[in-house]
């Protein structure tokens, strides 16, 4: 079950926008100011947060610019909800981080439609987000023959193509003939990019390969 923090000094408003959320599934923690929400997040992280603007204290400006300093807080979808409908204001909102900026009088049909597309969104960022970290993790083994292997992490650790002939008992022609399979397998131009592609992939030299 999601939840949605819903920050707003308005009693009335807390309560129908809690049970219009309750109604769709959500559980909803309420708090009346930004400092009470930000205590909220301390021990509660929301899925995401609906927030007013004008609130005694501490504004629902000054919220979200000290939530998104957060690492808690970074990427928490943020939605304004206020009677302060200007350009401008609507501006400084996005500016600060919000994702969206819902106008009183607003359809509770579309506040919701909102939320649930802020937590979709966020769920698929952090899908791909997982993804990216286990494939750094993981990589997809090496199209290469182990000799050829063997002159990709010479070539990773910066070897000249004598030198690594030296170091692995080879015919400068061969070294030059297993770089240029290899440049070929990885769809790479030169030396250089073999360095980068192994780091950007995450690719981990084996133990004993250095030494």
């Amino acid at each position: 079950m999601s939840t949605v923090l819903v920050v707003d000094d308005d009693a009335a408003m807390q309560l129908a926008l809690t049970r219009r959320l309750q109604d769709q599934g959500f559980d909803v923690v309420n708090a009346t100011s930004g400092e009470e929400a930000l205590a909220l997040f301390t021990t509660r992280v929301a899925d995401v947060v609906v927030s007013d603007v004008m609130m005694p204290g501490m504004s629902g400006f000054e919220f979200c610019h000290r939530l998104r300093s957060r690492p808690e807080g970074e990427m928490v979808p943020f939605i304004f909800l206020s009677s302060l409908g200007e350009v401008n204001d609507r501006v400084q909102g996005h500016l600060l981080g919000a994702d969206d900026y819902l106008v009183k009088p607003f359809s509770a049909q579309e506040l919701i439609a909102k939320v649930k597309g802020a937590i979709a969104r966020s769920q698929r960022l952090h899908s791909a987000l997982e993804r990216m970290v286990e494939k750094a993790s993981n990589p997809a083994p090496l199209p290469l023959t182990p000799a050829e292997e063997r002159v990709f992490w010479e070539v990773v650790q910066g070897f000249t193509n004598r030198q690594i002939g030296e170091r692995l008992f080879l015919s400068p022609r061969t070294v030059q003939t297993h770089l240029s399979n290899m440049l070929t397998k990885l769809n790479l131009d030169n030396r250089s990019q073999i360095v980068r592609f192994a780091f950007e992939q995450g690719y981990r030299m084996p133990e004993g390969e250095g030494e």
